[in-house]
């Protein structure tokens, strides 16, 4: 593997691993509310890494309403996304 293949499955992993912090984080908030201003801090900062890659995907698939929710599926395909894309660059 070149050392941009391996720099890539990195930066995806990174990513990876701050898309499950924020599940992790949005999910505390909603179990319980009004956390701490860390809480908060790290929920903005997850939110600020990620929105730029989900809101396009969000605009095209847009939430799947089930009665009084609504299921954000954009969330998911990001995430497989780059599942599948840093195998994909991995095992280049």
């Amino acid at each position: 593997m070149s050392a941009i293949g391996a720099l890539l499955g990195l930066v995806l992993l990174v990513f990876e691993l701050v898309l499950v912090a924020r599940i992790v984080l949005d999910w505390v908030g909603v179990l319980a509310p009004g956390g701490s201003g860390g809480l908060v801090r790290a929920r903005g900062w997850t939110h600020a890494v990620t929105e730029p890659v989900i809101a396009p995907v969000r605009r095209v698939l847009r939430p799947v309403r089930v009665g009084p929710m609504a299921i954000d599926l954009a969330f998911t395909v990001v995430f497989l996304g780059v599942v599948v894309l840093r195998a994909v660059v991995l095992s280049l």
